[in-house]
């Protein structure tokens, strides 16, 4: 899932590739990811690009004062053509092509970027509105993880009551962090997933800030400048130990550990981040029995 470094970096790739370019005809292939029907898709035809902006991990396209915006989710990615086919795609085929949007350049260029989800679990979701705050996701969102002060981390995940990697990845505390970056700024601050947010002391509380900052400037620093098509193997590259189960940990050799549930799991490092304790993990525990 695209995260707030690679999110970041999108809107930076629509700044310079698409401001300044009008938007010519916008192609719907998969009905079920607009979730806005007023204005409809075909408003954004004819108006200019003059922005491109982040909230948490939803992406937005400001023409001229209607927002095309995008939340990517799990499967989901921007890719830039150079030379898009001008053939209409067809609604509801088994292409990962969820919407696709021309454009006129001001050298005469016609590129165009398309909105795509791998995966049977389709859940990108596309929104047109003349204010971003109209989405509900934006509306819920807490405070940018790269905004928030230390103070006000600190006062959110005291009140959080819950494991610290659930409370970093819910988007009404902090947006922006996902499953991939937790991993890593727990890893960086070796604190354990399951460490409680009420009981945490405050040395730790202040290093978990700095190792999201951190963990999540460098991330930015990385992927900004970016061709789009890159962005994913620079997320993977830059991982110690989120998604390398089984890999030695680069910090202390250990061996990297997984916890698994029903959709998602999780990496750490036992001897980084649980004193050598290893977690339990329900999907082993049901083999087991």
């Amino acid at each position: 899932m695209p995260e707030l470094p690679e999110v970041e970096a999108l809107a930076q790739f629509l700044r310079e590739h698409a401001v300044g370019a009008v938007v010519g005809r916008v192609d719907v292939a998969a009905l079920s990811a607009v979730k806005t029907f007023d204005p409809p898709v075909t408003a954004l035809s004819g108006r200019d690009v003059t922005g491109a902006a982040r909230w948490g991990k939803f992406l937005g396209m400001d023409c001229d004062g209607l927002w095309l915006i995008t939340h990517l989710s799990h499967g989901g990615w921007l890719r830039w053509l150079d030379e898009p086919s001008q053939t209409p795609p067809k609604p509801g085929g088994k292409s990962p092509l969820a919407l696709r949007v021309h454009f006129f350049d001001p050298e005469g260029a016609t590129p165009a970027f398309d909105l795509t989800e791998a995966g049977t679990k389709k859940r990108l979701a596309v929104y047109i509105v003349e204010d971003p705050k109209l989405v509900p996701g934006i509306a819920r969102l807490g405070p940018d993880a790269l905004e928030v002060t230390e103070e006000q981390f600190t006062e959110i995940l005291r009140g959080a009551s819950q494991r610290i990697k659930t409370a970093i990845v819910d988007q009404t505390l902090l947006a922006g962090i996902g499953n991939a970056y937790s991993d890593e700024i727990l890893h960086t601050a070796k604190i354990s997933p399951f460490a409680s947010t009420k009981t945490m002391p405050a040395q730790k509380m202040s290093e978990l800030y700095g190792a999201m900052r951190e963990v999540l400037t460098d991330a930015v620093q990385r992927s900004v400048g970016q061709d789009a098509a890159r962005l994913k193997g620079e997320k993977r590259s830059g991982m110690r130990v989120h998604a390398r189960t089984g890999s030695p940990c680069p910090v202390c050799g250990d061996t990297v550990r997984e916890v698994s549930y029903a959709e998602r799991s999780f990496q750490y490092c036992p001897t980084c981040q649980t004193g050598g304790k290893i977690l339990a993990d329900r999907r082993m525990s049901r083999l087991l029995k």
